[in-house]
C-alpha cells in the first residue's frame, strides 16, 4: 500500500483553460512553495490547445503571479517546480491523445521506487465527462498497478437527477467509489471545515444545537457580480443548480448533521448522507410554498450602473432563469423537527458575503417592563467570506440610569487570531486527494440525493410561466423574500 507521500503524477484535462490557469496551478505551487506537496511528483497538462512544454510553464507562471496565495521568491524555486509541469496536446474524445498520455506518465514515472501513483482532474466542460473517462477506461489508465489511482471530477456533477445517476454509472463502471474525488471548492473553505469544529470541540454549543433552542438557521451566498459575460452558460445553470444544489446543501449538513464516530471520511459521509434522506421531500404541487425565485434587474453598483439580467449578453430577452433563488427546507429528525433551514443566492446583490446565521428561541418570559424594552433574539454568525470569523450577537444593558437593552457583538476574526493568509480552497482539497482523503468530497449517494431533493424545483420551474419578479441590482434581492421568510417570524440578515 502507497503512502501519502509517495511521489506521484497529476494529469489535468482541460490544463489550457481558465481554471487550471486561475486556481490549480496556482494552487499546487503554494503546496509546494509551503513544502507540503509530496515530492517528487510530476504535472502533465493536456487540452486541445497546441503548446509546448516551455509555453505552458510561461503560462501557469503568469496564473502564479497573479492568483497564488505565495508569490514566487525567486527564479530559482521557480525552475524547480516548473521542470515538474509538461503538456500533451490532443483530442480528449479520441483515443490518440490516451496513448500519447501513457507514454508521457510513463516516462515521468521510469526511475523512480514505487512510482506508480496517478491523480487524473477533469477540468473541462462537463460534456467531455463521460468521453474523458469512457477513454481512460479502454486505455488502462484507471487501473491501479503499482500504487494508486484516483479521478477529481468538478461540479456541475450532472445537470439533473437522470443525469447524475448517469454519470455516476458511467464512472464508477471505470473506477471504484473510493477512487472517485467529486469537488465542490466550497467544503475546502477553512471557515466551512470550521463549522465541524465549533461544534464538536465546544462543549458549550451542542448541548444548544438543536430544535430547543434554535428556532430558524440561514444559509446565505450574495454576490457582488453579474453573470460577468457568461450569460450562455449561466442560461443553462441558473442559482438554484450553481449554487444551492451543491455549495449550500453541503453546508447546511455539516451544520445539520449528527457527531460522527470519528472523524474519518466514511462516518462524516453517512452522517451527510442521512441529513439528506431525513429532509422533507418538496411537494410538486406545491413548490411556491417552499421555493422562490427572481432575476435582477438594472440598478447600481458601487456607484456605477448595470444592467439587467435580460440585457446581459447571451441571454435570451425573455428568460425564466433565475439570478436569485431561495428555499425553506424542513429536516424530519429528532433534533432538527419543526426549525426552518432557509438557504438564499443571489447575484448583483448589495454586497458579497457568504454567511450561516443560527437564530435562537427568544427568551421565555420578559422580565423587563420599565420602560421600552425591546429584546432580540441572540444570533451566532459564521462568517465564511470575506471577513472569515464567528460572531455570538447577545443583549446587554447600556450605560445609563435607564434600562435599555441593546445587541452587543462578541467578534472573533481568523486573520486577527490566527494571522496571514488561510490557504486556499483548491489548496487543501488536492492534497486531501493526494493524501487519498476524501473526507471533504462528494460521494456519490450524495450528489444523487441532492438532485432528487431539488428535481421538484427544477421540473415547475421549468414549466411555462410569466414574467419573473424583478429585483433591483444592488439591492437585497425580491421584496418577495421577505414576505418569503416572516411566515416564521424570521427576517434575512443583512450584514
Amino acid at each position: 500500500m502507497s503512502s501519502s507521500d509517495d511521489p506521484f503524477s497529476l494529469i489535468i484535462f482541460g490544463a489550457s483553460g481558465d481554471l487550471a490557469h486561475r486556481k490549480l496551478i496556482p494552487a499546487l505551487w503554494s503546496l509546494y512553495a509551503a513544502r507540503t506537496l509530496p515530492e517528487p511528483f510530476h504535472i502533465i497538462g493536456t487540452g486541445r490547445t497546441e503548446m509546448s512544454n516551455e509555453a505552458f510553464r510561461t503560462k501557469m507562471r503568469e496564473g502564479v503571479k497573479q492568483f497564488a496565495r505565495l508569490k514566487v521568491p525567486n527564479d530559482n524555486v521557480w525552475s524547480r517546480f516548473a521542470n515538474s509541469l509538461s503538456y500533451v496536446a490532443g483530442d480528449p474524445t479520441g483515443p490518440d491523445l490516451y496513448g500519447k498520455l501513457r507514454e508521457r506518465i510513463e516516462e515521468v514515472e521510469r526511475g523512480r521506487e514505487d512510482a506508480g501513483n496517478r491523480l487524473y482532474y477533469l477540468s473541462t466542460p462537463p460534456s467531455l465527462y463521460d468521453p474523458i473517462v469512457g477513454q481512460l477506461g479502454k486505455a488502462g489508465l484507471a487501473a491501479e498497478e503499482r500504487g494508486w489511482t484516483r479521478i477529481i471530477i468538478e461540479k456541475p456533477f450532472g445537470h439533473d437527477l437522470r443525469s447524475a445517476q448517469e454519470l455516476n454509472q458511467l464512472v464508477t463502471s471505470v473506477f471504484r467509489e473510493d477512487q472517485v474525488y467529486r469537488i465542490d471548492h466550497y467544503l475546502g473553505k477553512e471557515t466551512v471545515q470550521n463549522v465541524l469544529a465549533l461544534r464538536f470541540a465546544n462543549g458549550i454549543l451542542e448541548p444548544l444545537w438543536n430544535r430547543n433552542h434554535v428556532a430558524e438557521v440561514q444559509f446565505t451566498v450574495a454576490e457582488k457580480v453579474g453573470v460577468e459575460g457568461r450569460g450562455g452558460y449561466y442560461e443553462e445553470s441558473g442559482a438554484l443548480r450553481d449554487m444551492i444544489q451543491n455549495h449550500l446543501l453541503q453546508v447546511m449538513c455539516l451544520v445539520a448533521m449528527e457527531p460522527p464516530v470519528t472523524f474519518d471520511a466514511q462516518a462524516v459521509r453517512d452522517e451527510k448522507s442521512k441529513v439528506m434522506q431525513a429532509i422533507h421531500p418538496i411537494d410538486p404541487g406545491h413548490v411556491e410554498r417552499v421555493a422562490l425565485r427572481a432575476q435582477y434587474g438594472s440598478g447600481f453598483v458601487d456607484g456605477r450602473p448595470v444592467p439587467g439580467y435580460l440585457q446581459e449578453k447571451g441571454v435570451k430577452p425573455d428568460s425564466k432563469t433565475e439570478t436569485y433563488a431561495a428555499l425553506r427546507l424542513q429536516i424530519d429528525n429528532w433534533r432538527w423537527a419543526g426549525v426552518p433551514f432557509y438557504l438564499q443566492t443571489g447575484k448583483r446583490m448589495a454586497t458579497r458575503v457568504s454567511e450561516i446565521v443560527i437564530r435562537f428561541h427568544r427568551t421565555p418570559h420578559m422580565i423587563f417592563r420599565r420602560g421600552e424594552v425591546s429584546v432580540h433574539p441572540n444570533l451566532l454568525v459564521i462568517r465564511i467570506q470575506p471577513d472569515e470569523g464567528i460572531s455570538l450577537i447577545v443583549e446587554a444593558k447600556e450605560p445609563g440610569p435607564d434600562l435599555k437593552i441593546a445587541p452587543v457583538t462578541l467578534d472573533f476574526k481568523y486573520h486577527e487570531v490566527f494571522g496571514g493568509e488561510p490557504p486556499e480552497a483548491y489548496e487543501r482539497l488536492l492534497l486531501d486527494a493526494v493524501h487519498g482523503d476524501p473526507t471533504l468530497y462528494s460521494r456519490g449517494d450524495w450528489i444523487e440525493q441532492s438532485w432528487q431533493l431539488t428535481q421538484p424545483i427544477i421540473d415547475h420551474w421549468a414549466q411555462p410561466s410569466g414574467p419573473l419578479p424583478q429585483y433591483e441590482a444592488g439591492g437585497w434581492g425580491p421584496p418577495e423574500a421577505e414576505a418569503f421568510i416572516a411566515r416564521d417570524g424570521g427576517a434575512w440578515r443583512r450584514p
